[in-house]
């Protein structure tokens, strides 16, 4: 029970106490871990202590017979660890060369630039310009070789490096050893071999004879070929420390692998600086210089000859550069380049790339740096290959000009008009068979030649080129930039042209303006039927020809200068046997014109309080409001005829602006639709004033108005206020009563105001008449008021003041402030 009761009160310990127990394995891996992680050095050293503890263990075992299993074991446990112990060295010294090339290559870049001085930005910039930098500044570009190649035979062997020794056919067996710091390798039964600085392939003789005191099949003997095989391989390779010294970007200590190149190593320095040499880096070892370096080989070629595998303390010198020059221009590559040697103009040219398409090959200039002061050199283009360079020099190559040195031009009546060469074309004759000869419009009595003279002057050259053809005059020798011009008949004609006009169904008549171009026996119908035929509108009996007088009485008052021809043209554009096939001749102008009976369908508009509200076509020219009326039904019972209102609108065409058809078109269809559309300039509306009443009695009379088209009729309800406006207390809408005046509707709008004219009030009945008060003596005599009718009652107006008026009223205000002046004075005083 006590139990129980204990475990209820830590019944919240025990899955924490759970955890912890899971847990602890995983924290004393991590503390073995730990140490082997942050110091690899120790690790190795350790690894190395066993290693050196089993070798001796081993080479104990090793004199007692039976234990060659035993010390062959132990000897590739200890190769193994050691490899091990090199691969993790190797790969720290990768990672640390690797965030030193970073390093280097990030500075060169544009990020890193914007953190620099204006001197380091300056420098770097110069640097981009010297032909080769890139290479080293490129961070895609990466030289460093990579491990897992095949093993290379000219490899010389030296301390540290792992080799894989494998005997099969005959007899097989494997041995991994690693080589010693004295330069041996330890192979069982065999002992010690001493491999330091012999090639891969000198090794494998030594250890065939080495192995062929106890392998039988190593050598071959009796004119047979060995049946046993021996081969060595590399496994982990060395690490060499290698010195970059100079002018280079990086000076310092790399460590690289056995398997790179003195190329590489120059590599992980960044490359020369803007004062080292890249054709002539030395490699020096043991004092002595084993190798010279051109880079320019390697950037040109792809290939250096003097690229060797670097050794352990070799020493890798840029020194400075001793000529070099800078070419601009249209170049394929500008920039800054290093001569060696004899090389001359020309072969900076080739580094360069070559000129441009559109380069000037003829001559270059070249500034020089004396020992006093600059000279420029022109230099020929046959001088390229021979002319010496000097350090400091800058080539610019110019843009050709934009001119050819041997063009003609030929245009007007010819097959190929166009630019040609001088060369094929030296003559007139010449020049037009390349243009594949003149066209049959050309007019070849007056042929013009513009010569351009030596002064850039134009010379016109004129002849008849018949004469050239039939040898009477010599052909003309060309020169540069001729211009030969051909002229056509047509040119030196007016364009002749025939005219419609009229009832046509021209629907290009916005772009040929009634104009048709002439042609020859082009007749009467051949014109109408162009023009799209006659409209339903055309007055075919009465077609007209208008044609010029060509031939009239120069100087008489009644000289005739024109004729004109009429004809009865059919539907089907055929004239009478008489005259058909009339031949039309230039300029002539017909004019088709409208039917004098012909009326297109016209309607007016009637609304309000008709039977029949709507659209109604105007039957006889001389329709009437009474006509319309009855037409519509006639009045309703609700019909107020004395509030009748015509409603007219006109187009209106003002002769001294250009005619907008467009506008014109739609103003013209919305009034005969009976629409308005808007505020438009050309419609002028009014409202008619109609009596519509005595109209509808005496049908006919001179009130009965003839309608238009587009008239709109409105006959409103009968009205019952009267709208009362204007100077007035109160303006309202005031009940119409029988009875009731002028005065009285006055009244129920609270009456005249001080400022009312009333002898200029005014009434508005609702057909749009308008009626004024008159005046009877000294009295008023108001007009009659109607139903919907609306009285206006003016504003008085300030009386104008004349000349005597003005001065009056100004002496009259500066009198008061004057006096208003002497007053306060006066007052100021007696206080």
């Amino acid at each position: 029970m006590n139990l129980l009761q204990l475990a209820k009160s830590y019944k919240y310990i025990l899955p924490y106490f759970l955890s912890l127990l899971i847990s602890l394995p995983a924290f004393s891996q991590a503390i073995q871990t730990a140490p082997t992680t942050a110091s690899p050095a120790s690790t190795g050293a350790g690894q190395g202590g066993q290693a050196s503890g089993a070798g001796a263990a081993n080479n104990a075992a090793g004199n007692q017979p039976g234990n060659n299993n035993q010390q062959q074991q132990g000897t590739q446990q200890r190769a193994q660890q050691a490899a091990d112990s090199r691969v993790e060295r190797a790969r720290l010294n990768a990672e640390l060369n690797g965030r030193n090339r970073d390093t280097t290559r990030t500075t060169n870049t544009d990020s890193a630039r914007v953190q620099l001085t204006p001197e380091e930005q300056a420098r770097e910039a110069f640097r981009r310009k010297i032909f080769g930098y890139s290479v080293f500044a490129n961070k895609q570009l990466d030289p460093i070789p990579d491990f897992q190649i095949a093993t290379p035979t000219n490899y010389i062997v030296g301390p540290g490096d792992e080799l894989k020794i494998y005997v099969y056919n005959y007899a097989e067996s494997t041995f991994n050893v690693v080589v010693t710091k004295d330069g041996f390798i330890s192979i069982p039964r065999a002992g010690n071999v001493y491999v330091s600085g012999r090639t891969i392939e000198e090794v494998r003789k030594i250890l065939i004879d080495k192995f062929s005191r106890f392998m039988p099949g190593l050598i071959g003997a009796g004119g047979e070929t060995a049946r046993t095989k021996l081969t060595v391989a590399l496994g982990e390779v060395r690490t060499v420390r290698v010195f970059v010294t100079g002018e280079v970007i990086n000076p310092g200590t790399y460590e690289l692998s056995s398997l790179s190149s003195a190329f590489n190593a120059l590599y992980q320095a960044g490359g020369p600086n803007e004062i080292g040499s890249f054709r002539d880096v030395r490699v020096v070892r043991q004092g002595k210089v084993v190798a010279h370096l051109d880079i320019y080989d390697y950037l040109v070629n792809g290939k250096i000859d003097g690229d060797i595998r670097v050794q352990d303390n070799d020493n890798i010198i840029v020194g400075y550069y001793q000529k070099r020059a800078e070419v601009t221009g249209m170049v394929k590559r500008p920039g800054i380049y290093e001569l060696a040697g004899q090389e001359k103009l020309g072969d900076m040219l080739r580094y360069a790339g070559g000129f441009n398409d559109k380069a000037y090959r003829g001559r270059l200039k070249i500034q020089r740096i004396t020992s006093r002061e600059r000279k420029i050199l022109d230099v020929g283009e046959e001088e390229y290959n021979a002319f010496e360079m000097m350090t400091g020099d800058s080539v610019h190559v110019e843009t050709v000009l934009d001119r050819f040195e041997n063009i003609v031009t030929i245009e007007g009546a010819v097959m190929r008009p166009g630019d040609y060469s001088l060369d094929n074309s030296p003559s007139l004759k010449k020049l037009i068979e390349n243009a594949a000869g003149l066209r049959e419009d050309a007019f070849v009595g007056r042929i013009n030649v513009l010569r351009t003279r030596q002064d850039l002057t134009i010379q016109n050259i004129s002849l008849n080129y018949s004469d050239v053809i039939n040898n009477v005059v010599p052909d003309l020798i060309l020169t540069r930039l001729d211009q030969v011009i051909i002229p056509s008949k047509f040119d030196m004609a007016e364009t002749a042209y025939v005219s419609v006009e009229g009832e046509v169904n021209n629907t290009r008549f916005s772009a040929n303006e009634g104009r048709f171009p002439y042609t020859a026996d082009m007749t009467l119908e051949d014109l109408l039927l162009q023009a799209g035929g006659l409209k339903e509108s055309a007055y075919t009996t009465e077609v007209e020809v208008i044609r010029r007088k060509r031939n009239s009485i120069a100087g008489a008052a009644n000289a005739q200068i024109s004729e004109v021809f009429k004809f009865d043209v059919n539907r089907d554009l055929s004239l009478n046997s008489k005259v058909t096939n009339f031949q039309l001749m230039p300029f002539d102008q017909v004019t088709v014109r409208k039917s004098p009976n012909y009326v297109e369908q016209q309607t007016v508009f009637v609304e309000g309080e008709v039977l029949i509200a709507g659209p109604y076509t105007i039957i006889n020219k001389n329709d009437k409001i009474s006509d319309i009326i009855k037409r519509a039904g006639g009045l309703t019972e609700l019909a107020y005829p004395e509030g009748a209102t015509l409603l007219r609108r006109t187009l209106i065409r003002n002769l001294e602006e250009p005619v907008d058809y467009d506008q014109a078109a739609l103003s013209e269809r919305s009034i005969k639709s009976g629409l308005i559309v808007g505020d438009q300039p050309n419609v002028k509306e009014e409202s008619i004033g109609i009596k519509l009443k005595n109209i509808l009695k005496n049908p006919g009379s001179f009130e009965d108005l003839i309608v238009q088209e587009g008239d709109i009729l409105r006959i409103p309800k009968r009205l019952e206020t009267v709208q009362v406006t204007g100077s007035v207390l109160y303006p309202t809408t005031v009940k119409y009563g029988k009875g009731m005046n002028f005065s009285d509707y006055i009244s129920q709008s609270g009456g005249f105001t001080p400022q009312s004219l009333r002898k200029s009030a005014y009434i508005k009945y609702p057909n749009g008449n308008v009626d004024r008060t008159r005046r009877f003596l000294f009295f008023n005599v108001y007009p009659k008021v109607e139903p919907g009718s609306e009285i206006f009652v003016p504003v008085r107006a300030l009386p104008a003041l004349n000349t005597q008026q003005t001065i009056a009223t100004a002496t009259g205000l500066l009198g008061s402030v004057m006096g208003l002046v002497v007053t306060i004075l006066a007052f100021r005083s007696i206080r």
